[in-house]
């Protein structure tokens, strides 16, 4: 398959902060964070995405891509280069994140414990003040399953301001942890892969 047939959209969230969607998955039903060049050593397209110069972070989901910089360039120029750079690991058949990356991501149960205790002691005392509260739904491997509710839900202000909030509190304490998604997400197709766990 030639590379001028692989199709990628940009979608910035915030100055820093931009989503890439590509039309086939890079790392299937699965996602990782990077939140430094040294962190992505050894995992192809995340090592690749940050010889970038000015990429802070990395988090490679399924069929998407979210990067943080800090550089001066505008989304349109640095996008040039990172599409780029997905379009040259989408040539080989290198794995988006290595097997030893993925194998030292906590489990499931210690992520439930460490996003509990930061919802619990931080986040929620916070939000509180405006009537607002964060419940963890549930966790899948390593995606966070989150529900804003109270004075949060449909506040347009959600999306952005707490959710960014919710996720550099969570990725302070764990690093590795993929997507941070509110369960509402999913009713817009945005995680069409998840499901529940049984009880």
């Amino acid at each position: 398959m030639s590379q001028t047939e692989i199709s990628i959209t940009g979608e910035p969230i915030s100055d820093s902060t931009c989503r890439f969607t590509v039309d086939r998955s890079v790392y299937p039903d699965k996602s990782f964070a990077f939140l430094s060049k040294e962190a992505a050593e050894g995992s192809p397209l995340a090592q690749r995405l940050f010889e970038i110069d000015g990429i802070t972070r990395v988090v490679i989901s399924h069929d998407q891509i979210t990067i943080n910089k800090s550089a001066q360039a505008d989304w349109p120029v640095i996008g040039k280069s990172i599409g780029a750079a997905i379009r040259a690991h989408l040539a080989t058949s290198d794995p988006a994140v290595s097997d030893a990356t993925w194998d030292s991501a906590p489990s499931s149960e210690e992520i439930r414990e460490r996003v509990q205790h930061v919802l619990d002691a931080e986040i929620n005392p916070s939000v509180a003040e405006h009537g607002g509260v964060v419940k963890l739904i549930n966790v899948q491997d390593n995606q966070v399953f989150i529900q804003m509710g109270g004075g949060c839900q449909g506040c347009g202000q959600a999306d952005v301001t707490l959710k960014f909030g919710i996720e550099n509190s969570i990725r302070a304490v764990l690093p590795g942890v993929g997507d941070i998604l509110d369960v509402t997400d999913h009713a817009s197709g945005r995680n069409p892969y998840y499901t529940p766990s049984k009880k």
